[in-house]
């Protein structure tokens, strides 16, 4: 017998995430120089990293020799400071990601089940699949949540309930009230799982006040992360906030030192740099309403995306991204996610959002 035919069933049957093709990568491929290649495919901030972080970056790199701190004290005491909650209700994560295995890993065995949307994040079914939980994915209402539908999926052996908002990859916003309402018809033994990575691109009119639900609902987690608007991705920095029990239990099953040395200072610093957010916010901003204008004019139709990126709809997608590739411009096909008509690009900077759509149009040219 092969030793890998003993390893649990659901763990066989796992479709590993696939991320966003490298630069690297498709210049091998391509035989392109990495300088003439531009990525939007991961939702990254085009501006780079908060210069906040690059002077606490700099700053530890003669401590690497010595473990980071494995409670994270100094981050957790800014998180805390900025949402007003206590410490003890953090969980810090190699990544949002991190945080919501976490989440799976202390709520989930193979007799319960969780619930999410179509069309939504990779990673909740991967999550659940990996614990050898049941997965009950929920159809899509206008590619966003059907908060009503999920409701009624949930059963008694319900442990948790995903839900993205701004979601990814559809950009669909569930308004505040209607999910404050969902929470409160929760059943006690479901935790909801909020995960609000793209809520700094959020208008202020759309925020909910997540953070005091927290207060009033113990079945609430919220997961957010620096990837994005904070521009740490390649640092991979999460966190996690909710009732101190479920934190506790959290934190009972993370990884020591599962942030780095690094990832932890340039996280407490990003968190003060309120000028790179705005900046970040402004451009994309300017750059989604550059693309879909765009979009409009050539007849392409589009999600209305309220996160930094915006999925569109072409007639051969394998073939527009194919094209697209061949031209240096890295998108992300979504055909796992169920949308094999769509693809999401990320928004960029104006240049090369412009690029994007030259190319682009070119692309869809060719295949008339």
């Amino acid at each position: 017998m092969n030793i890998c035919d003993l390893s649990p069933s659901y763990i066989r049957a796992i479709a590993p995430y696939q991320p966003g093709k490298p630069i690297s990568e498709l210049a091998r491929e391509m035989g392109l120089a990495e300088a003439d290649i531009i990525k939007l495919a991961s939702n990254e901030n085009p501006l780079g990293v908060s210069p906040f972080a690059q002077r606490a970056i700099k700053s530890v790199l003669d401590g690497l020799a010595r473990y980071p701190d494995g409670n994270g004290f100094e981050l957790k005491q800014a998180l805390a400071r900025r949402y007003g909650v206590a410490p003890e209700q953090i969980v810090l994560g190699n990544g949002s990601n991190d945080v919501l295995e976490l989440a799976a890993r202390v709520f989930l065995t193979p007799q319960a089940s969780a619930v999410y949307s179509r069309h939504a994040f990779a990673v909740y079914p991967l999550a659940v699949q990996a614990i050898g939980a049941t997965g009950i994915e929920v159809p899509a209402r206008n590619f966003g949540h059907d908060l009503e539908a999920m409701l009624r999926a949930v059963r008694p052996d319900t442990r948790l309930v995903f839900i993205a908002n701004p979601n990814n990859p559809t950009g669909t916003l569930v308004a505040p009230a209607e999910l404050e309402t969902f929470i409160a018809a929760l059943p006690e033994h479901v935790l909801l799982v909020l995960d609000e990575a793209y809520n700094e691109y959020l208008a202020p009119e759309l925020v909910a006040d997540s953070m005091g639900w927290l207060k009033r609902f113990p079945n609430l987690l919220i997961t957010r992360t620096f990837s994005k608007v904070y521009g740490l991705a390649g640092l991979r920095v999460g966190y996690a906030l909710g009732a101190p029990g479920v934190a506790d239990l959290m934190n009972r099953v993370r990884q020591p030192f599962n942030v780095n040395s690094i990832s932890l200072a340039a996280a407490a610093a990003a968190l003060d740099d309120a000028d790179f957010v705005r900046r970040s916010f402004e451009l994309n901003r300017t750059g989604m309403a550059q693309i879909t204008t765009e979009f409009r004019r050539l007849g392409i139709e589009y999600i209305p995306s309220f996160g930094n990126f915006v999925s569109f709809k072409v007639k051969d997608a394998r073939g527009v991204y194919q094209k697209l590739l061949q031209a240096g411009v890295i998108v992300r096909p979504i055909a796992s996610y169920g949308m094999p008509d769509h693809l999401r690009v990320s928004i960029g900077l104006e240049s090369e959002n412009a690029r994007f759509l030259d190319s682009l149009k070119r692309a869809i040219e060719s295949e008339v």
